[in-house]
């Protein structure tokens, strides 16, 4: 066998053992975690006063229907308020939101100019008064009683953030179970194994709750792209577990449309690469899950290189076996490529919805990288 030969089969199961493990094998270590090392949460019947917190711009199409969703969740009414942030909106959210001036229960803050989200989340955490800030965003729908599932968590005073679940699809209808929804369910069930044992590697940012006092000595920088992640990680650094609920339910819709999607996942992917930036301890022996964080957050940046790195090595390996391999990579992506062009292929396109996902995904890493080395930041999408 040539030197070249054998270089070309290391990379390939080097590559192989590195996309198993970020998507089968660090799943199958947490399940074992879950099993010899279960950390249940201590839950009880308490209800600490809420605020719930909200940055929104140009939501003049879901705003009220959002505001009226979290007046009317099941809790005590007085002790729960809601704080709204219009980050330079544009549109007539700022006219509705004043027609809640009479309203005691609404608190809003009217940026003229657009500062992010995370200045927006900044102030609203200045303004809010409860206990525990539920964080929310404009457009998903909550249900009635997933506040009170989330504050039960906090009866166990280790807890200091608790993450619901959203749901990609309809209430009446139920979860969709294809593309996007797909690999949705597959994340889910990963914090929720990293919370039997442990804490979340972050929250679902349409749902989750965290205690005020946790939240009020570290304010987010500026330019933060995953709030969602910074937050939480905050609390666990200070000795603190942040849970997930999968009882507390949020609802959205499964499809944004492929570009406002795809923007959104670069955007998501682009603030995966930020976060050691603007928090170098993330890496360190301050954070309690550094190993979790990198599993769950990080690898997966490195994906669609180990992917590539994967079929280059196929492409120069004449054994069946390689030979094999390569083709079912081909299959794959030409099945993710029919998805992407809407041709139906029968019963294949159970397979190539979830293919098309992938790639998307994968696709959208890859952008991140490059957003990433130019020094371009990424945009606050809705």
């Amino acid at each position: 066998m040539s030197a070249m030969a054998m270089k070309m089969k290391f990379v390939f199961w080097l590559a192989a053992m590195f996309v198993g493990y970020s998507y089968l094998g660090y799943p199958a270590w947490l399940w074992l975690r879950s099993r010899w090392s279960p950390r249940p949460v201590r839950r009880g019947p308490v209800e600490p006063t809420v605020s719930a917190v909200m940055v929104v711009r140009n939501e003049e199409a879901v705003i009220v229907r959002k505001l009226e969703n979290l007046l009317t969740l099941d809790y005590p009414q007085a002790k729960l308020d809601v704080v709204v942030v219009s980050d330079g909106s544009s549109d007539r959210t700022p006219a509705l939101l004043a027609e809640y001036a009479g309203d005691s229960r609404v608190r809003t803050l009217l940026k003229p100019a657009s500062q992010g989200k995370a200045a927006g989340l900044n102030d609203a955490i200045k303004l809010a008064t409860g206990e525990v800030l539920l964080f929310t965003d404009a457009r998903q729908q909550i249900e009635s009683g997933a506040l009170r599932f989330l504050i039960e968590n906090f009866a166990d005073p280790d807890v200091g953030a608790a993450s619901g679940e959203l749901m990609l699809g309809d209430a009446a209808s139920g979860e969709t179970g294809k593309g996007m929804g797909l690999y949705w369910r597959i994340e889910k069930k990963i914090r929720e194994l990293e919370s039997a044992a442990g804490s979340v590697a972050g929250a679902t940012g349409a749902i989750y709750c965290a205690r005020r006092k946790l939240l009020e000595a570290s304010p987010l920088p500026g330019d933060t792209i995953l709030d969602d992640v910074l937050l939480p990680m905050q609390i666990v650094r200070q000795g603190f577990r942040v849970i997930f609920d999968s009882r507390a339910r949020a609802w959205d819709l499964p499809d944004l449309g492929d570009g406002r999607e795809f923007s959104r996942k670069v955007r998501t992917l682009t603030g995966n690469y930020q976060l050691p930036q603007i928090a170098p301890w993330l890496l360190s022996s301050e954070n309690a899950i550094r190993f979790e964080y990198v599993s769950h957050k990080l690898s997966r940046l490195a994906v669609p290189f180990a992917l590539l790195a994967l079929l280059i090595a196929s492409i120069f390996l004449p054994q069946p076996f390689y030979r094999a391999a390569l083709v079912a990579q081909l299959v794959f992506y030409a099945l993710s490529l029919a998805a992407l062009a809407g041709i139906k292929i029968g019963p294949l396109s159970r397979i190539a919805d979830p293919a098309r996902t992938f790639v998307v995904l994968n696709s959208a890493a890859v952008v991140a990288f490059i957003n990433f080395v130019a020094g371009r930041k990424a945009v606050w999408v809705r």
